[in-house]
Parts: C-alpha cells; sequence; structure tokens
C-alpha cells in the first residue's frame, strides 16, 4: 500500500475513496500539526543560539555541538515551511473542486426541476394558445372600435348643406350687426349752446400793472 493510501485510510481498489470534504479536513489537521511542530523547532532553535553564545569563549566544543544542532532544526523548520505550502495549495484545489461539485449538482437539480416543468407542455399547443390568444385581442379591438364610433340611429346628414346653413346664419349675423352700425349715424347730436361762457377775471393783467407802477416809483425815486 503506498503512502497516500496510508495516509487516506485507503484499503486499495475496494478501498472507498474519501469525499472531499474529508480530505480536506485531512490536511486542516495536518496544517494544525505541522504548525505545531513549527513552534516547536523554533523553540529549539532559540535555546541552540543561546547555547551556542553561552560555550562560545568557555567550551567551544559545546557550542559548535549547539550551532549544529541548529542548523538541523532549520532544515527541518524550512521543509516544514515546503510541506506547509503544498498542503495549502492541495486544499485549495480540493475545496475548489468541492465547490464546482457542490455547483452542478445545483444545476442539475435545476435542469431537472425545467425539464418537469415542461414535461407536459407541447410546442404545437403553445403556438395554438397564442394565436387563439392574439385572434382573441384583435377582436377584442375590433369590439372596442365599433362600440366608440358615433351613432346616428337611422339619421343621415349631408355635410355640405349643414356648412351651406352655417355660413348662411353667420351671413345674417354680420348684416344685422352692419344695420346696427349705420342706425346709429342718424342719431342727432346735441346742439352748441349760443350763449358764452363767462370769462374769468384777468387776475394776471392786475398784477403786471402793480408790478409796471412798482418800477417806475423807483425810477423816479432815483
Amino acid at each position: 500500500m503506498s503512502l497516500i493510501g496510508k495516509f487516506f485510510g485507503g484499503g486499495g481498489k475496494a478501498g472507498k475513496a474519501p469525499t472531499p470534504q474529508e480530505a480536506v479536513q485531512r490536511l486542516r489537521e495536518t496544517e494544525e500539526m505541522l504548525a505545531k511542530k513549527q513552534d516547536f523547532l523554533e523553540k529549539k532553535i532559540d535555546q541552540e543560539l543561546m547555547t551556542a553564545k553561552k560555550n562560545g569563549t568557555k567550551n567551544k566544543r559545546a557550542a559548535l555541538q549547539a550551532l549544529k544542532r541548529k542548523k538541523r532544526y532549520e532544515k527541518q523548520l524550512g521543509q516544514i515551511d515546503g510541506t506547509l505550502s503544498t498542503i495549502e495549495y492541495q486544499r485549495e484545489a480540493l475545496e475548489n473542486a468541492n465547490t464546482n461539485t457542490e455547483v452542478l449538482k445545483n444545476m442539475g437539480y435545476a435542469a431537472k426541476a425545467m425539464k418537469a416543468a415542461h414535461e407536459n407542455m407541447d410546442i404545437d399547443k403553445v403556438d395554438d394558445l397564442m394565436a387563439d390568444i392574439t385572434e382573441q385581442q384583435e377582436v377584442a379591438q375590433e369590439i372596442s372600435d365599433v362600440i366608440s364610433r358615433p351613432i346616428g340611429f337611422g339619421e343621415d346628414y349631408d355635410e355640405d348643406e349643414l356648412m351651406a346653413e352655417l355660413e348662411e346664419l353667420e351671413q345674417e349675423e354680420l348684416d344685422r350687426n352692419l344695420l346696427e352700425v349705420e342706425g346709429t349715424e342718424d342719431v342727432p347730436l346735441p346742439s352748441v349752446p349760443s350763449t358764452s361762457l363767462p370769462s374769468r377775471p384777468a387776475k394776471k393783467k392786475v398784477e403786471e400793472d402793480e408790478d409796471d407802477m412798482a418800477d417806475l416809483e423807483a425810477w423816479a425815486a432815483n
């Protein structure tokens, strides 16, 4: 059995394949485990670095061993980083595949529902029904036109005769107005009174004479 088969718990060809949801959950658990391992290695790296600094001048052998362990831990940490990137990419691909599966499933349901809705429909019957509806609409429009058409109840009038009669009435009205205007010209106007109106006293003349007398007196005094 392959390593991948062991990881997913497969039992060969007869084993049941995990669902996308199960695989995504397993990958999330693996990511959490590796994240914890990262934290552990980072702490170990810090410890070994402190040991190397502590023994740098006192015990060079211990310091070198600490630096070697630090390098191994750093290498493991780098491998875990790469593994986490791969797992994250695989998990996102599975999530997208699961989303596509659900979308296709729902589209399949919708297609079945639409098929069931159209199952009892015949395109020829639909065309006949639409033709009947159109015909009835035309009939209804014709009925409306007939109802709204003016009805004379058997009376038939000649439009030309009516217009001639109307013009004759208008001409009579104009003649009557002209006669009334000519009748007003024969009415006698009131005569002009023969007696003259009383004149107003010549106040202005008296005032001018008084001014002349004042000027004369002033000249004589000089």
